[in-house]
This record gives structure tokens, sequence and C-alpha cells, in this order.
């Protein structure tokens, strides 16, 4: 059984708005923060989760070098909730290097690349400005989460595609349960880029409408971005209300991009976060799916919860609020967790009308307050990539 860690921060930017209070005013109302594409020059016809203004803030000072859509939107992540001050407060505490710092991401600053490669000379050559290190390198938003926070203890990027904001908080246990640190900034940053809405649609998994998690007629995924951060470390030296209690991950080994139909990897997933937290699936009282409205997500989802939880456990999918923000959205439905069990409220399945009558699990359509005590929340990428974390109130 794991020793629980205290979630001592939250912070949160994205499609539903800025700040943790933003997030769950929109969840509570039933809205989705999706807008018919606007993304650039991009043709695809589809909906996402577009956070305005990033084209606005440039990163300037010392840190001009890492200035990239990305490390915008991190630099807007930390900003909220306070939670700037309390790693101060960490780094106080531990000292810098006794403070790790472990995000997942799948685009870092790829976007900056595709619009450098448009700006070629003749020769092929491109243009000064652009800096694979501080930009395109998966762990450029780590270094720069790391350099802006001045911490300098252990620091990694996680890129297993759509789990790699979940599995950071694996990492991150392990950590501190190894001695290696004492607390860890936790975390996951993906915007939006051409890779991302140009590849999905070649694959024919993005919607034309805002996504339907779950719906008998859905028909595709709405691509978002955001950033989120957590602070981990023992409980006691600072207030917490949300305990990390377990986590479990597994590899399908079935496909690239299609998940094993069964849903075996993710059903082995939660089997372990439970049996590390030392719940039964009766302890748990609200799955948050991973639910991204693709047809084959879904089902395979679904043969994973029913066997685990059966019918009992309500369930339900954010992403037709917040669209499905890749990289960073282990850490966004993390964060929706942790505000649910502090509220005591299941989120609905937003624009889902109708519930595929094949799916076997318990999914709530509207949201509903009920007394929560633990939770778990589904990441599940391409690859077979599968996560899944138990989280508590700090008084269960």
């Amino acid at each position: 059984m794991m020793p629980p860690l205290a979630m001592t921060a939250l912070a949160t930017a994205n499609p539903l708005g800025l700040g943790l209070q933003a997030t769950w005013n929109a969840l509570s109302e039933s809205r989705h923060g999706l807008r018919p594409n606007d993304f650039l020059d991009v043709t695809v016809k589809t909906w996402i989760g577009r956070i305005a203004g990033i084209e606005e803030e440039p990163i300037t000072g010392s840190f001009g070098a890492w200035d990239c859509r990305n490390n915008r939107l991190a630099l807007l992540g930390m900003q909220q909730d306070g939670f700037e001050r309390a790693v101060n407060a960490a780094r106080q505490r531990y000292g810098s290097a006794r403070v790790g710092v472990v995000l997942g991401t799948t685009t870092s600053g790829i976007l900056e690349t595709e619009l450098a490669y448009r700006r070629r000379t003749a020769d092929g050559k491109l243009p000064d400005v652009i800096r694979y290190r501080y930009q395109q390198n998966l762990f450029s938003v780590t270094e720069f989460v790391q350099r802006y926070l001045g911490l300098t203890g252990p620091a990694v990027s996680v890129s297993t595609a759509c789990a790699s904001s979940a599995r950071v908080f694996a990492s991150a246990a392990r950590w501190i349960h190894a001695g290696l640190c004492d607390a860890v900034v936790v975390g996951g940053v993906d915007s939006l880029c051409l890779m991302t809405l140009y590849g999905f649609a070649s694959l024919g998994l993005l919607s034309d409408e805002p996504c339907r998690p779950c719906d008998v007629a859905r028909n595709g995924l709405s691509i978002g971005e955001a950033a989120g951060f957590a602070l981990l470390e023992r409980p006691g030296p600072a207030a917490a209300d949300v305990v990390l209690l377990g986590y479990g991950e597994s590899s399908d080994a079935y496909h690239m991009s299609t998940p094993q139909p069964e849903g075996q990897g993710a059903a082995l997933a939660m089997e372990q976060a439970l049996s590390r937290a030392g719940l039964q699936p009766s302890d748990i009282d609200y799955v948050n799916l991973h639910g991204t409205g693709t047809q084959a997500n879904d089902r395979a989802e679904d043969e994973a919860v029913s066997r685990v939880f059966g019918r009992q456990t309500s369930c339900s999918s954010t992403k037709g609020a917040t669209g499905h923000t890749l990289g960073a959205a282990g850490i966004t439905e993390a964060i929706i967790v942790a505000l649910a069990l502090r509220h005591d409220r299941i989120p609905g399945t937003v624009n889902t009308e109708v519930l595929d009558p094949r799916l076997r699990a318990r999914i709530e359509l509207i949201g509903m307050r009920r007394s929560l005590r633990q939770a778990v929340s589904n990441s599940f990428g391409f690859g077979g990539c599968n996560c899944s974390l138990v989280f508590g109130k700090a008084s269960s």
C-alpha cells in the first residue's frame, strides 16, 4: 500500500477559463469552452479549445529564449491560483535541490518549428529565430518551468501520448518515496499546433461539432490546449484537502493508435492503482473517464471500467467541456477530480445527449451533488499507454 501524498497546490489554465474557480464554475453550469476552429489558417472543419490571448503575451527578459506558444501557456498556468507562492514556500522549506519537476507534453514548441519551415529561404535555410533547445525540444517546457520557479532538483519530461501528464504523478511518487525529493512540481502543458490538428484529421478522429463522449452518435474528438500544475509532498508541512492515494500504469502492446478492444491494459492500470491505494472498487465514488468521443476509445474504456467497477460507480467524461488537451489531459482531469472531491459534486458529461446503449458503465450525463471520498482519473494514450490515478479527501 502506497503512503499518500498531499496535493498542496493546484493551478490550471484551460479552455474553460483561467484558474480553479473559473474551471469549476463552468463545469458546475455544464458549459464547454470549445469554439469553431479559428487557429491560424488551419482549414480543418472542427471545434477546438483555444485559450485566447496567448499570441499577445510573449516571454521576454531573461527567459526570452524560451518564448513559444507552449511555454507561454506554461507561464500562464503557473501564474494562476497562487501556485508560484506555494512552490516558493516549498523551496524555502526543503531547499531548491529537494524540489523536483516532472511535466508531461506531446507538442512542446513544435508550432514554432512548423511556422519556421514556412519561412525557409530559397536555399532551404531556416530563420535565425528558431531555437530547437528552448522551443521544440520536449524538455523545453520542463527546463523553463524549473528555471522560472528557481528549482534545481531532478527534472524530467514525460511524453507518453495522452497519458503523459497522468504518469508524472507516478514518477513523482517514486521520487519522493525513494528519498530523491521532498516535493515535486507535477503537471503538463500542450498547445495547439499544425501537427495535432492535421494529424488527427488525417486519422479521421476529429468531430465537426463539439465532441460528445459516449453518445450513440459520437463522431470524434475536439482538440484543446491547457496547462496544469500540482505540488506533491508528504502530508503535514502544508495544508491539503486532497491526496494522491495510488497510481497504475500499463501498456497495451496492441496498436499504435487503436486501443485494445477489450480494454485489458486499461483495466490493469485501474486495478494496479486500486491495489496501491489499498482500496476495493466499491470504495470509489466517481471515475473521470478518458472519454474522448471516438467510437473505439469510448467502447474499449467502457469494457475496462465495467469489468473493474460494474454498473455501481458513477462515471463521466469532461472532455466535452475542455476538449482533449492531449499531453495536458492527465493533469487537467486530475485537477477536475480534486475539485469534484473538494466540492462533493460529480461533473456531467457535457454535450452528450443520448448514451450509446452498448455501453455498460454508469455514465452520468447531468452533474450532481454527491458525497465523495475517493475518485479515479483515467488517461489512455496512443501506443497503448495507460495510467489511472486514485485521489481521496485528506480526511478519508
